[in-house]
């Protein structure tokens, strides 16, 4: 049996901040405003377990009001929605990622990022896939205002076989 979920995500700027997505720091870049690191990709991704494992969302497990979360690096929240997920027996076959941003350019950092992600979600580097996209000048993210992520994951029902 097999469950798809999907997630997303989005951030302002926050200049003051260290820029981190798909758990790796991105160097030259304002960093993102928010609760914990702020790491789109990752939030998105949780998400995406989290709906697969009809688990809820990541303001219902982690919320931005929840002092423990203050400052947290995202891979905390992703490993607890993949906990969620195990209970069900349910674990990832593989995840597919689009970051939207007009800057930075994503392209020195994807294969780092699909490495952190695959290792985060215990898969095969090329069951992950990292893409960017701009928004063409169109709205907030086309005006350069914040960075967006957009995540699917597949989870598949674990058998004694898997």
């Amino acid at each position: 049996m097999f469950r798809i979920g999907f997630g997303y995500d989005s951030h302002r700027f926050a200049p003051q901040r260290v820029l981190m997505l798909g758990g790796v720091k991105i160097e030259g870049s304002p960093g993102l405003s928010g609760h914990s690191d702020a790491d789109a990709v990752l939030h998105a991704i949780t998400d995406a377990i989290l709906g697969a494992a009809g688990e809820g969302d990541i303001g219902e497990h982690f919320s931005d009001t929840d002092q423990r979360w203050a400052g947290a690096d995202s891979s905390a929240f992703l490993v607890e929605a993949l906990r969620l997920a195990k209970i069900k027996d349910y674990a990832p076959a593989n995840c597919d990622v689009t970051v939207i941003a007009e800057s930075p350019k994503l392209q020195p950092y994807k294969l780092k990022m699909r490495q952190r992600i695959a290792e985060l979600l215990g898969l095969e580097i090329d069951a992950v896939s990292v893409k960017g996209k701009t928004n063409e000048g169109m709205g907030f993210l086309g005006r350069g205002e914040g960075i967006a992520a957009m995540a699917a994951v597949l989870l598949h029902k674990i058998t004694k076989e898997s």
